[in-house]
Parts: C-alpha cells; sequence; structure tokens
C-alpha cells in the first residue's frame, strides 16, 4: 500500500483524531455486544497510539440512525467494552461534535482515550457536509482512517476531514488493502473463490475484475438462483434478479474464455416458506418444485464445493450458502467454514455476513484473514477507488 501509516508520523502529545469503524451487533434486549470483532481488529493502532503518548479521540457510527439521536445506538456499550479490554479509563461525551466535545478534547492528557458519540446522529456525516468534517477536524492535530469497513463511503469522517487535517492509514486498514491486493497481484494457485448472498448484482464488478485470476468460482447462496435460471433450470419461487440473468450468462462466458470455470449447486435444499419452523427438503437442481424457495445447498453440492476447496493454495470467500439466520437452512454455509482451517490454503473471509458466521462458530483465528469490510471488500476487489483511502497522503 502506497499510504502513509502511524509510523510515518510524530503522535506523541498531539490529538489524534482516528476514524474505526465500531459498527458492532447489539443484542435488541439487552443491548450488548453480542460480537466484539470489528473493536478488537483496531487495537493494534489503538494500543500504538497510546504507547506513543497520543491523545487518542475515537470516532464511529454504529447502525442506521438515520441523522436521529436514538438511544439504542449510543456508543456507551462500545466505550464499556474497549475500557475492559485495554484496562483503562474511556471518557465518553453525548455528541461528535460541539462546545462539549471540544471541551472534552481540551481535557485529554498524553495517553488518554475518548469515545466520540455515534457520528450518524448527524445527517451531513452520510451527506459529506464540508462544515460538519470542519467542526470533526478542529477536534485533533492528526487524523488516522482505521475504518477499512466504511472506506468506500465519502462521507464527512472518511473523506471531507481529510483536506483539513494529516491523514494516514491505521494498522488494519494497511492490512485489509494489502492482503486483498494480494488476492488481484500475486494469487497461489489454485486460487478459488467462493461467493454466495443474495444478490448477483452486487458482486459483478468483482467477479469481472477477478476472472482471469481465479481458477474455480463456486456460487452458491440466494444469488445461484440467477446463475441457474440463465443455464435454463427451474428455480420456483427463488428470488432472481431478472436484469442479471443476462450477465450471468455473459460471467459464464467469459470465464471459459478466460480459463475459469464456474461451478453450480448439483442440488439444494428447497421449502415452501423461509421461516424459523419450516423444514427443507434435498432435490437435484433440475427437480425444483414451482411453489418451493431455494434455502440452502444440498450434500452433493457440499462435497462437490468441499473437493474444489481441498485442491486450493488460495481461497477468497463472501456469502453465505443459504439462509444462514435460520438454523436448518445453515448447513452448506457451516460445513464450508468449518472446512476452512483445514485447508492447505491462504483463507480470506470477505467481511459481512461471511465474516459473522466465522467469527460465530469460533473460527476467525483458524483461518488466514477475516476482512471487516463486506461492501468495502467488493468494491475494492472490483477495482473500484475507495475515497477514504484514496484521499490519504501517499508516500514520498
Amino acid at each position: 500500500m502506497n499510504k502513509m501509516t502511524v509510523r510515518d508520523i510524530d503522535v506523541a502529545g498531539k490529538r489524534v483524531l482516528a476514524r474505526v469503524d465500531f459498527n458492532v451487533p447489539l443484542d435488541p434486549v439487552t443491548g450488548t455486544i453480542t460480537d466484539d470483532s470489528r473493536i478488537r481488529a483496531a487495537l493494534p493502532t489503538i494500543k500504538y497510539l497510546l504507547e506513543r503518548n497520543a491523545k487518542v479521540i475515537l470516532m464511529s457510527h454504529l447502525g442506521r440512525p438515520k441523522g436521529k439521536v436514538v438511544d439504542g445506538l449510543r456508543l456507551a456499550p462500545v466505550a464499556r467494552r474497549i475500557a475492559e479490554i485495554l484496562g483503562k479509563k474511556i471518557n465518553t461525551v453525548p455528541d461528535c461534535i460541539g462546545t462539549e466535545a471540544e471541551k472534552a478534547v481540551a481535557a485529554l492528557k498524553p495517553g488518554d482515550v475518548l469515545m466520540l458519540e455515534n457520528l450518524r446522529f448527524h445527517t451531513e456525516e452520510e451527506k459529506g457536509d464540508e462544515g460538519f468534517a470542519k467542526a470533526l477536524a478542529r477536534l485533533g492535530d492528526v487524523y488516522v482512517n482505521d475504518a477499512f469497513g466504511t472506506s468506500h463511503r465519502a462521507h464527512a469522517s472518511m473523506y471531507g476531514i481529510t483536506r483539513y487535517l494529516p491523514s494516514v492509514a491505521g494498522f488494519l486498514l494497511e492490512k485489509e488493502i494489502n492482503t486483498l491486493g494480494g488476492l488481484l497481484e500475486s494469487p497461489e494457485h489454485p486460487f478459488v473463490a467462493l461467493f454466495g448472498g443474495a444478490k448477483v448484482s452486487d458482486k459483478v464488478a468483482v467477479l469481472k475484475n477477478i476472472m482471469g485470476k481465479v481458477d474455480l468460482l463456486l456460487i452458491g447462496g440466494g444469488m445461484a438462483a440467477t446463475f441457474l435460471k440463465a443455464k435454463s433450470f427451474g428455480v420456483g419461487k427463488s428470488k432472481v434478479e431478472a436484469e442479471t440473468i443476462s450477465i450471468a450468462s455473459e460471467l459464464m462466458q467469459a470465464a471459459e474464455i478466460n480459463g475459469s470455470r464456474f461451478l453450480l449447486p448439483l442440488d439444494v435444499m428447497v421449502a415452501d416458506e423461509i421461516d424459523i419452523g419450516v423444514l427443507g427438503n434435498i432435490v437435484t437442481i433440475d427437480a425444483v418444485p414451482p411453489h418451493m424457495t431455494i434455502v440452502d445447498i444440498g450434500p452433493a453440492t457440499i462435497e462437490l464445493f468441499s473437493q474444489a476447496l481441498e485442491r486450493s493454495r488460495t481461497v477468497f470467500w463472501n456469502g453465505p450458502m443459504g439462509v444462514e439466520e435460520i438454523p436448518q437452512f445453515a448447513g452448506g454455509t457451516h460445513a464450508l467454514a468449518k472446512l476452512m482451517p483445514q485447508l492447505k490454503a491462504k483463507t480470506i473471509i470477505g467481511g459481512g455476513s461471511t465474516a459473522e458466521v466465522i467469527t460465530a462458530l469460533g473460527l476467525e483465528d483458524e483461518v488466514t484473514f477475516v476482512s471487516t469490510g463486506g461492501g468495502a471488500s467488493l468494491e475494492f476487489l472490483g477495482g473500484g477507488n475507495l475515497p477514504g483511502v484514496v484521499a490519504l497522503r501517499d508516500k514520498i
């Protein structure tokens, strides 16, 4: 990565505004954090800054408050969790800009940490408002972007703020860019990419961009229905993006030209409806009943995909193989997740719901890398520029 990082600047005694991605899942009843992996991923940068006597000011969004103050989306639980992990007090403030925030920052001593309130309580954040970016910038001397998962957004705290402060990358952002960039530049072969999730449209750019670099593309999840439809299979009531059927056909044809191969499901689980109390049936892909919906891959497909993965030396996985949030439709996703640590390959998990599955199964330390950015990972691998990265200072 040809961008300056926190290693390249002096932070001693300075107010360091660190944009982190603490958009963690919360229990809807208790409000407690159910997965703190995004917090832990930012710890190397936070600890580095503290060790060098910086005044650390953390800013993040949480959920989708849509510009309004939502008490259930305040960052107090995040601040408490950071305090537990670091074993030190984390100061908080009831807003991310304004007089109270400025007073709290002015009171900081080297080695202190302040957690600003949810950035998205202000509509100006997502709009990239210049005045909001300036108000944030007044709180710091240096800006550090360690929020890869939001770097594909030109928000005020990601992009606008870089106009007013020296801006560099944190260690997590650096690791994300270097790891994902390695997939595009020098993957070890055989390179297998496993894609699932609901929509083909979300992944068209990345599929096109990696086509000539992968040996095999394995397609599961809801998006498999579109590819099966493109090959004239009936998919029952499964959601199909009509506008992407022709694109799916083109992608499969392009794969042949580029020397890559698509593997689609041989069998699937189908159900009358997607609900916690409904059981599924296994059918071959040429026998999907017209009144049923595809909800998971079947055992023959799990075996087919497993054999391909076992021959790999590099794996990238983005998207579940079925409706993973319903236990009886999670078999395919969980089977392949549990296979990942057994592979003699570099295994990279492309963020989002796939990362949540890996973490829920306790496998995050048994794969090579778990990206913290679902949409950002796809944008980057699709060849797009990430505004939050582009805006950082280049290495001289």
